[in-house]
């Protein structure tokens, strides 16, 4: 439902681009311990991603023109001297401990993507589940900067993982019908997130992506 204001109307996307950072703070409220939730925002179950995805508008894979990862800033501060990587991080970890300046110095990683568990932050990624390249293809090369912003340091969406550092890099840009996680397990997961994501930020989809987001759905 569209909300006026004076200078037009607010869609459901910005809505959501606009309150990401806010509800990013809420996020970090009710983070305690060194693993206090060890895993990105649980996503809507398989039925409800079914009708989400029904509800995404079908289009032509735009443009990378213009495009630029410095147009969506990140990471941001998000608490103290800990921005988004570092925080995401410490959600993520088990047994994180962090220095005066909030980098990890130990802990453990468990990457979903591919099973494997890492013991040194610096062979830990953190993936936007959705890319930033694939946003602005999508819709996001409309957005302003700050709310580019929100998407890339978004803590309430289930849109920030850490993952394994190379199979982050062997995803890129893809979308789901050039790229799944290794872990055939986390699959259902992994397009539930993926699907979130992009009602939550109305995001567009091509016709081949959502034939395989529609493939993957139907065993979930």
């Amino acid at each position: 439902m569209s909300v006026f204001y004076a200078r037009g109307t607010l869609t459901k996307r910005r809505l959501g681009v606009l309150g990401a950072l806010t509800a990013t703070v809420s996020a970090l409220a009710v983070m305690t311990g060194p693993a206090a939730q060890a895993s990105p925002p649980t996503p809507v179950d398989a039925a409800t991603a079914r009708t989400y995805l029904s509800e995404l508008t079908v289009a032509a894979e735009g443009s990378l023109d213009g495009y630029d990862r410095d147009q969506f800033p990140h990471w941001i501060t998000q608490d103290g001297s800990c921005d988004t990587r570092e925080t995401v991080l410490k959600r993520d970890g088990e047994n994180v401990e962090t220095d005066s300046d909030c980098s990890a110095s130990s802990g453990s990683w468990f990457s979903e993507y591919d099973d494997e568990t890492w013991t040194a932050s610096g062979d830990v990624d953190i993936d936007h589940v959705v890319p930033l390249a694939e946003a602005w293809r999508s819709g996001a090369n409309d957005w302003t900067t700050p709310e580019r912003q929100g998407f890339a340091n978004d803590l309430s969406e289930p849109q920030l993982i850490a993952v394994t550092d190379n199979v982050n890099q062997s995803k890129g840009d893809k979308d789901p019908s050039e790229w799944m996680p290794p872990s055939s397990s986390y699959n259902c997961t992994y397009v539930r997130m993926w699907v979130q994501v992009k009602h939550h930020y109305d995001l567009t989809i091509d016709d081949a992506e959502k034939s395989a987001l529609e493939s993957t759905l139907s065993g979930c």
